[in-house]
């Protein structure tokens, strides 16, 4: 902003201007901005990095199985200087494990036609061409590595390329990166219809959003979660419409969100992220000059901690946790402030009022926070900053499908990122 749009400003606009700019600056414990962006502390105020005092070590756990081993005996008595046979019955003392990843290169496998004479007539008859020749040279595996590094580790083409030649010995063009990409994320696409057929039939969902530069063009990336299924999907736009054409007319019981309204009116009932407003509490202790704010993370306490141990408690105790905690928010919010960071908190609970406890009316089902969406969020937020958005509406739509896919599939524990895209691709 220059001098020409300062004048242009009303008088009004200036003050809010002026009253915007001496406001304290946020941070990731004060705000959903992400722990990169907060100021470094001076050094002399920094902790020590490395182990703290008291914690005990921790050495790494042996492989469940092993591929060579190597028995060690000893050669010759200290005692007496006797040699000691190699045949000598030995008992097992300790065990340690040298681990190392094999020289990798390509596995290349060519196919020759070839033609012969038939005996009896002469005719020369040449072998049919091969499914091979007629499609993409490169293999399952090479698609699901491109997949995952591309996807999962936000590697541009350029460093896609340049680890494809120096980790594997493999020239692939820029070009040939991007096609070869393109055939992978079509095989999620089925992987992505029976995820958005598990989500709407769920009783619970949860959602959240995030900015992405899809062609040059601001748009988003989106999240859907069930306790059956994670969906990705890119849309041009934040509006409720994602939310209406990703629910094709499904109504769940419960949407856990944050406060923004293209995500409400979704359900039955909604649970507000609480998570959202222990940060605006943060930043109004933190900043203000009243009591109040303590009032709010206090009560927050007790909420969380009725979430925490919910599972374990009989109906009719949450029933009296939560009244006393209905009971206690209403005398926060009656209470008189003079301080504005107060106030705000004040609003933001009080439009939030009926959204913040319905987690007590569906234990152990519904989250009092939507972190969970947040972390499927993660990666894609990385993969931003990284690469600053796609070039391709395909890219992005694609890369939904296989975040959709791998995210669904990581669910049951255990489950691997890498697996689940060979396991789509074929490379299993």
């Amino acid at each position: 902003m220059d001098r020409p749009d300062l004048e242009r400003m009303t008088r009004e606009q200036l003050i809010e201007l002026v009253l915007r700019l001496q406001r304290p600056e946020k941070t990731s414990r004060t705000s959903s901005k992400p722990p990169s962006t907060d100021r470094k502390a001076r050094r002399e105020q920094s902790r020590p990095g490395g182990a703290k005092p008291g914690h005990e070590g921790h050495s790494r756990a042996l492989s469940e199985t092993f591929d060579h081993a190597v028995d060690h005996r000893p050669d010759e008595c200290p005692g007496c200087r006797a040699a000691l046979a190699a045949d000598l019955p030995g008992d097992l003392i300790s065990e340690h494990e040298t681990i190392e990843l094999p020289p990798i290169r390509p596995f290349v496998e060519r196919h020759r036609r070839l033609a012969v004479l038939c005996p009896s007539c002469g005719i020369r008859v040449a072998a049919e061409m091969p499914d091979t020749a007629m499609g993409t040279p490169f293999g399952p595996r090479i698609h699901a590595t491109a997949t995952y590094l591309k996807t999962f580790q936000a590697f541009s083409y350029e460093r896609l390329q340049g680890a494809f030649s120096d980790m594997f010995g493999l020239m692939i063009s820029q070009g040939g990166l991007m096609n070869m990409l393109r055939r992978a994320q079509r095989q999620f696409a089925g992987g992505r219809d029976d995820a958005v057929s598990r989500l709407r039939q769920a009783s619970v969902i949860s959602s959240d959003e995030t900015g992405v530069r899809i062609e040059g063009s601001n748009s988003y990336h989106w999240v859907f979660r069930s306790d059956r299924a994670v969906v990705h999907t890119a849309a041009p736009t934040r509006g409720a419409i994602v939310v209406r054409n990703m629910m094709d007319g499904h109504r769940p019981d419960v949407w856990c969100s944050d406060r923004y309204a293209a995500q409400q009116g979704h359900a039955d009932a909604q649970q507000a992220c609480l998570a959202h407003l222990a940060r605006d509490v943060a930043y109004a202790i933190d900043n203000g000059d009243d009591f109040l704010p303590m009032r709010f993370k206090l009560w927050l306490q007790k909420a969380f901690g009725l979430a925490k141990g919910i599972r374990h408690l009989a109906p009719s105790t949450i029933a009296a946790r939560r009244r006393a905690l209905d009971r206690t928010l209403g005398e926060i919010l009656a209470a008189s402030t003079s301080c504005e960071f107060a106030r705000v908190i004040q609003k933001k609970f009080a439009r939030a009022s009926n959204q913040l406890l319905t987690f007590a009316d569906w234990p152990g089902q519904v989250e009092p926070t939507n972190n969970a969406c947040e972390r499927s969020l993660r990666p894609a937020v990385i993969q931003r900053k990284v690469t600053n958005g796609y070039r391709a509406m395909w890219a992005a739509e694609g890369e939904a499908d296989v975040r959709t896919v791998v995210d669904t599939a990581r669910l049951v524990r255990g489950a691997n990122i890498f697996s689940a895209i060979s396991a789509t691709l074929g490379a299993a």
